[in-house]
């Protein structure tokens, strides 16, 4: 068997510096990850987070811009058939920054900012891509149904030894 690989696109949207730390803005793109793009907009618009409107506002921009490259392009991508592929917080620059103390002191801290990435693909994308996946699982399968089957063989066995001292007494 030939293994062909079509290889699917991936849109991609960044807004970078964002004044959030990584931490806080990786809480709201762990929720959109591996979504549909319409279920993932309405999780992030419905979110409280303060950094929600600015994922939104990523990933919205993502999907234009897989709308746009296929038009320019001329490739053929639905974009109701996307999905959020990955999304990302990096970690930015950080501001040094300095807070009064007592006695004249002063104490340092830092403000972190946040580069945010979201990757958009087309799910389900090519015939062939599907057809291998099919035929990889399929040995899978049929090794664990016959492990399970000799796992309960033994079971029986033993079932069917003290059914018969049960009945010998």
């Amino acid at each position: 068997m030939a293994n062909v690989a079509a290889k699917t696109r991936e849109f991609r949207a960044e807004a970078k510096f964002q004044r959030t730390s990584p931490q806080k803005a990786k809480l709201v793109l762990d929720l959109i990850k591996g979504l549909r793009v319409e279920q993932a907009i309405n999780t992030v618009h419905f979110n409280n987070k303060r950094i929600a409107p600015v994922v939104e506002k990523v990933l919205r921009s993502a999907i234009q811009n897989a709308n746009y490259i296929s038009q320019e392009q001329g490739l053929d991508v639905d974009v109701d058939n996307l999905y959020v592929k990955s999304a990302v917080a990096n970690e930015g620059p950080r501001m040094k920054r300095i807070r009064p103390a007592p006695m004249g002191r002063a104490f340092r801290y830092q403000r972190r900012l946040a580069h945010i990435i979201v990757t958009v693909a087309e799910k389900g994308k090519s015939g062939a891509a599907a057809a291998t996946a099919e035929t990889a699982e399929a040995p899978k399968a049929k090794k664990a149904a016959t492990k399970t089957a000799a796992k309960k063989a033994p079971a029986k066995k033993a079932a069917k030894k003290t059914a018969t001292k049960k009945a010998a007494k």
